[in-house]
């Protein structure tokens, strides 16, 4: 009973934090105690450029954390197999290389070992096709391996870490206060609707009313908010009807969802419950049970770089070069960024031409072009 009343609490903090990203640290923290590590972080990492940024963490030596992405993350031989990771699929460096092995490592034995660090456990919360950001927890000697208990505690909080960050990545009302809160909305250009429990609109900013007025692929019935498609639609009332019920009923089926126009534009919308904890004074102001948050759905695939692999056999080498073909351009660019010989990218460039069926590098673009999802879910 007791862990149960941690997680919801936690979960709870956890979606407050996407109204006020001052909370994410704290957050963070407690997210990372939670799963069993006393250090935890929300940070981005490419296997392509071999650099990254730290977005929010807790309790992470400044030095060191500095050191890592000025010199270790490319170092760290756990990154191609954190970024390859799936969507929410809590993932330990002890599950990708035997402990001997990363002991012998560089990267151990000069940043992770002087800290006592033994292990570290992750979750991709979202990717593009060249970065992964990850939320992650240092596993210390005193804490051992990552063991079954960790995993199962991962695969509860990640998928809310992961709504609450996409949906912060819409809003920002952190220097709003409440009483502003409707003239913040008004100068949003995402889409920002509130309804009630019964899926009735209750507030729209003017980003919002253009999407209803234009009718497509959003619109009111009887003031509800509908969507054109049918299935879309229930999807969108199931999620609001799980809103009213707060953080947790939200389970781990996701909180957003994808719709088409009648002329074939993608829009994304996020679900976020407005009747828990901190959230509740936004709700009371004008009723409302759940945020809906609306914008053009984005083409940058969040696993297209798995499925060119998989359709063209391609390896982790191969792909890292394709990659860098399409982001950075040529053969001395893509040596240069990766700190291998320009002999090295073209023996990998002919290898991946040859499975691929390509003949420039203008087909590349092309090939990784067709692979692209019409939305980051």
């Amino acid at each position: 009973m007791a862990q149960a009343d941690e997680l919801l609490d936690l979960i709870g903090d956890i979606y407050d934090a996407a109204l006020d990203a001052s909370r994410w640290p704290d957050v963070v923290g407690r997210a990372g105690r939670f799963v069993g590590g006393q250090v935890a972080s929300i940070f981005s990492k490419s296997p392509i450029a071999g650099g990254g940024d730290v977005l929010c963490q807790s309790g992470i030596d400044p030095h060191y954390c500095r050191l890592y992405f000025e010199k270790y993350v490319k170092l760290d031989p756990a990154t191609t197999g954190q970024y390859f990771a799936e969507v929410g699929q809590p993932i330990a460096v002890s599950d990708l290389m035997p402990q001997d092995e990363l002991r012998e490592s560089r990267f151990y034995q000069e940043w992770a070992a002087p800290q006592g660090m033994v292990d570290f456990i992750s979750t991709v919360i979202d990717k593009s096709a060249t970065t992964a950001a990850l939320f992650g927890v240092f596993r210390f000697e005193q804490d051992g391996l990552a063991d079954d208990v960790a995993r199962m505690r991962m695969q509860l909080i990640a998928p809310h870490i992961r709504r609450a960050v996409l949906v912060g990545r819409l809003i920002d009302l952190k220097s709003a206060e409440a009483q502003a809160f409707g003239a913040a909305l008004e100068r949003m250009t995402v889409g920002v609707g509130l309804v009630d429990r019964l899926g009735r609109l209750v507030h729209a900013n003017a980003a919002a009313r253009a999407l209803l007025d234009a009718g497509d692929p959003l619109f009111t019935r009887d003031g509800r908010v509908a969507v054109r498609d049918g299935r879309s639609d229930q999807a969108l009332q199931d999620l609001i009807t799980r809103c009213a019920a707060g953080d947790a009923a939200l389970g781990t089926g996701g909180s957003a969802m994808l719709m088409t126009a009648q002329d074939g534009t993608h829009h994304i919308a996020h679900v976020l419950p407005l009747t828990s904890r901190g959230r509740r004074t936004v709700g009371r102001m004008v009723e409302a049970t759940a945020a809906i948050f609306v914008r053009g759905a984005a083409l940058e695939p969040p696993q297209a770089p798995e499925l060119i692999a998989k359709a063209y056999r391609l390896t982790p080498a191969e792909l890292r070069v394709l990659l860098g073909i399409v982001d950075v351009g040529g053969v001395p660019e893509v040596a240069d960024l990766l700190g291998v010989a320009e002999t090295t990218i073209k023996t990998h460039l002919r290898r991946v031409f040859t499975k691929t069926g390509a003949a420039r590098q203008a087909d590349l673009v092309k090939l990784t072009a067709g692979f692209a999802l019409p939305v980051s879910a």
